[in-house]
């Protein structure tokens, strides 16, 4: 019962971070938030570190990248860095840089797909907006732009399906979407937002500093104004101080706890953000005291990266020369000898965690005969002969002894021949930054759904055996010989 307990309470704590996380940027914040609560420093890209062994700093690269590590009070410069690495992004609709739409009496709003989403399970849900805004501010008579975040709490928009009667053959031929044409939520008729518009007219409309709002022509021709005027509202400013967004239409239902035993996690952006949720909390609790890098050698460190979805080549994604740039900036700090930095790298190692496919009760065959990972079963290792993981025996052997030490299930994934097979930030890491890697995710069903499922035992095995990780690795690599 007490692990019961302890499972639930794990799982509880993943879904608050995922009903405060509805984009990458917001996750990065909430990520940020409970690492300044556990007491870590924020450090800038942009200016000297000065680090200290047995200290704890993080860094963001813009604000939907983190990176946060805790150096061992035994670290010399040219020890390793036990990573865990995952993703902040997930599939969804992002607003066009030209979002207005007007069809058939109707106010729409322009949207490409990010990533490869389920996109049929995105029709007929209560959708509103999230993401950040450039603002633009007058401060002691300059002026000055800011990034800030915003949500939207309340359901405005909507994509809904066609009715049976207008698509005889829907459930033979399949729901088949245009993602141009059929793809476009819908904001409000014409004739409302006309309405609306006549009542602003003949009365101000007041923004956060009590002055009324000036629609920009500029902004008006790009987005329809009824959805400026509901961002600006939000946010407490006026219309013509949003400069540009970066948005995306989102779900509000809330994350929660289901199934009839209360067993499973329904929520959107599982994949990745219970990954990014364990392997960060597993960080902060492994790094609570003082007394737990008291004999760390090395340095523990989460990375979770931006554009994962769309194959990470950004400025801030796993492609990108973030991790190797903080893994140079941290060994410098205490030896500018650059050739300490290749040693560094050889005595390295990341757990790169990324959700994986449970076995689908109703397409069992979908699944190779003797790599049927399952709910409730552990964190799953993926293997590929082709490189789409990057899991070897070496990697796979010392995730799954740290396992064994702390009796935690363990699974393993290889997709059917005669199936493609995805991939992850795992042999981008490996093959850019030449890290030892191995390839883990939890398992879960409904993967890229507007709405996904996985197990709350799995959130806490996955919490557990990131931590032991974390704990255990120094003292089982010194053990370990392969390159001698």
């Amino acid at each position: 019962m007490a692990a019961k307990c302890e499972g639930s309470s794990v799982a509880s704590d993943l879904i608050d971070f995922l009903n405060a996380s509805p984009t990458a940027f917001h996750a990065v914040d909430e990520a940020k938030r409970r690492l300044c609560q556990a007491g870590y420093e924020q450090v800038s890209e942009r200016e000297d570190w000065k680090l200290e062994v047995g200290k704890r700093y993080f860094f963001t690269r813009n604000h939907s990248t983190i990176v946060a590590f805790a150096i061992g009070k035994k670290f010399v410069a040219g020890n390793g860095f036990h990573i865990v690495g995952a993703h902040t992004d997930s599939p969804s609709l992002n607003l066009k840089p030209v979002s207005k739409v007007t069809k058939g009496g109707f106010l729409e709003v322009g949207v490409q797909t990010y990533g490869g989403g389920l996109w049929h399970t995105w029709f007929d849900r209560d959708l509103t907006v999230a993401g950040r805004v450039i603002i633009k501010e007058e401060k002691d008579g300059s002026v000055a732009y800011s990034h800030r975040l915003v949500r939207i709490k309340e359901p405005i928009m909507r994509i809904p399906t066609l009715a049976i009667h207008l698509d005889r053959n829907v459930n033979n031929d399949g729901f088949k979407v245009n993602t141009q044409s059929h793809l476009v939520p819908v904001l409000a008729t014409s004739i409302k937002a006309e309405l609306n518009k006549v009542v602003a007219e003949n009365g101000p409309v007041e923004g956060g500093d009590g002055k009324k709002s000036e629609e920009s022509t500029a902004a008006n021709s790009k987005h329809h104004p009824l959805l400026l005027q509901i961002i600006a509202d939000q946010m407490g400013c006026q219309i013509d101080d949003i400069c540009d967004f970066e948005l995306q239409v989102c779900d509000t239902q809330p994350s929660t706890l289901g199934g009839a035993t209360k067993e499973f996690v329904f929520s959107g952006r599982l994949d990745n953000l219970c990954m990014s949720f364990c392997s960060l909390k597993a960080l902060i609790d492994s790094t609570s005291s003082e007394s737990n890098l008291e004999d760390e050698s090395g340095v523990r460190m989460v990375a979770l990266f931006d554009h994962e979805e769309v194959g990470s080549n950004s400025a801030q994604g796993a492609g990108s020369p973030v991790l190797l740039d903080a893994l140079s900036r941290i060994t410098n700090s205490f030896n500018s000898d650059s050739k300490v930095l290749q040693k560094a790298i050889q005595r390295s190692f990341v757990v790169s965690a990324d959700m994986a496919h449970a076995l689908h009760p109703n397409y069992t065959d979908r699944h190779e005969e003797n790599h049927q990972p399952k709910l409730h079963g552990g964190l799953v290792i993926k293997h590929n002969a082709n490189q789409r993981y990057a899991t070897n025996a070496v990697t796979s052997f010392i995730f799954r002894e740290i396992a064994v030490k702390h009796n935690l299930p363990v699974q393993d994934f290889v997709v059917r021949n005669d199936s493609a097979c995805g991939s992850t930030i795992g042999p981008i890491l490996a093959s850019g930054v030449g890290i030892r890697t191995v390839d883990v995710g939890a398992p879960q069903l409904s993967m890229h759904s507007i709405r996904e499922m996985c197990a709350v035992d799995d959130v806490k095995h996955s919490y557990e055996h990131f931590k032991a990780f974390f704990e255990e690795f120094s003292h089982l690599d010194a053990v370990i010989t392969v390159d001698i």
